[in-house]
């Protein structure tokens, strides 16, 4: 954190204009020194002739200076906004390198704004997700995470355990005293509220879904034209389609955008008791998608109107929805939902329902309580410590604050007030270098 670090901040390659980023104490020395003059004014782009160690021209930029505290990694910081040129960039590089500075590792920049207490972990975390959003649903979850939509879901709940750890902390550290008689029933309604609020958030998919993708999987039994129709949705031939019943043996998945989600559509081995050890862990594989799927659609064959056991075969599905769907229209007449794979017909509709879907259920006004697995997994710890908050009332007082001060401190390394460095590491890995 001593050391000044640079990195370039756009796509690597040729282009019109690119931008190298530098953060550290000697952040002013090193434009004095590219330039051979008096650093610019905060926050004003000059513009400069860079120079390398020998006193080569390399170019002719825009130069801005941030002094710390007033930039977005809080100390010192310059960017050189260059011509795009690859010699121009790489002759940049490598003189700041002659000057002592180290290359940027991925994501120290925020991770430096975090630490500076510029920003707080959730935020840092929006900060990714907005420079790897491709929807415009994605974007605008990153954007309200950025700006400290879900620290302010975090702080409501982190407040509420505070409140019921001080009536405790009341009852444990003045027993002898004349407190209230409901003081520790109070906290015990605090908890209790609490408890329930976060086991609604954690029912609630749709900030990792909209990150994610909504997950769609086409399954049902062989050879009534799942491939077929997953090539139709996502209009290119990615799935091998034969008359030979069994051919797809793994789980082939492709991304699109319907209606600014990002929705992943599945095309799966078909249903069926096979005594093929590759096509058997073909079905596996595809019961395992389709049982954490958001959207099965049942294919089947309007040609051929036969029980079709292959839902009853993989399972309820507890996350979402289930839809039948009849291809093969053209020869066949469909009871509902008819679609043809072969003609094209009725696949347009299908992807206007499946989009109507993603917006109904990632959807609304509210912000979600988690976009990641990590914010899922601390919350499902702080319920547990309010569980075993809750179960302790009427036994040792002390044991019920020590379970709420564990539930809160699951709640701080959601915004990262406290946690342990492997966590950051993981969280600052997966940023891109610039960034």
């Amino acid at each position: 954190m001593n050391d000044t670090i640079y990195a370039l901040a756009s796509a690597s390659g040729r282009a019109a204009v690119c931008v190298v980023r530098i953060s550290g104490r000697d952040s002013g020395l090193v434009i004095e020194r590219l330039t051979h003059r008096s650093r610019p004014g905060q926050r004003k782009a000059s513009l400069r002739k860079l120079f390398d160690n020998d006193g080569g021209l390399l170019d002719e930029a825009l130069v801005l200076y941030f002094a710390g505290p007033a930039s977005f990694t809080g100390e010192d910081a310059a960017e050189l906004h260059l011509h795009g040129g690859r010699a121009v960039v790489t002759g940049v590089l490598e003189a700041l390198a002659a000057l002592g500075l180290r290359q940027a590792m991925p994501g120290e920049f925020t991770r430096r704004a975090f630490e500076h207490g510029k920003m707080s972990l959730a935020e840092a975390e929006g900060i990714a997700d907005l420079v790897d959003s491709e929807t415009s649903a994605q974007r605008a979850q990153a954007l309200g995470q950025m700006s400290g939509a879900l620290d302010q879901r975090f702080a409501v709940w982190r407040a509420a355990l505070i409140e019921s750890l001080a009536l405790m902390e009341a009852a444990i550290d003045f027993p002898d005293e004349d407190l209230p008689p409901d003081v520790a029933n109070g906290a015990l309604a605090v908890l209790a509220s609490l408890r329930a609020d976060l086991a609604s958030a954690l029912t609630d998919r749709r900030g990792e879904r909209i990150r994610e993708g909504l997950r769609v999987a086409l399954i049902g039994p062989p050879n009534v034209g799942k491939s077929s129709l997953f090539n139709g949705l996502i209009g290119r031939d990615a799935a091998i389609v034969t008359s030979t019943p069994g051919t797809t043996r793994d789980v082939i998945e492709a991304g699109m955008m319907l209606n600014g989600y990002h929705v992943i559509i599945a095309d799966t081995a078909g249903e069926r008791d096979t005594t093929d050890e590759i096509e058997a862990e073909g079905v596996r594989r595809a019961h395992a998608w389709a049982q954490q799927a958001d959207l099965r659609i049942w294919v089947r064959d309007a040609s051929q109107l036969t029980a079709d056991p292959g839902q009853e075969r993989v399972g309820p599905n507890d996350l979402g929805s289930d839809w039948v769907v009849y291809n093969k229209a053209d020869i066949g007449p469909a009871p509902q939902s008819p679609v043809s794979a072969l003609t094209g017909a009725g696949v347009d509709l299908l992807l206007d329902r499946i989009g109507a879907f993603a917006a109904e259920v990632l959807g609304g006004s509210d912000f979600p309580a988690s976009t990641r697995a990590r914010h899922r997994v601390l919350l499902e710890t702080a319920v547990y410590h309010l569980d075993q908050a809750i179960s302790h009332f009427g036994g040792a007082a002390e044991l019920v604050g020590e379970d709420i001060r564990l539930a809160c401190r699951s709640l701080e390394r959601l915004s990262g007030r406290i946690g342990a460095e492997d966590v950051l590491e993981r969280v600052f890995a997966s940023f891109c270098i610039g960034k």
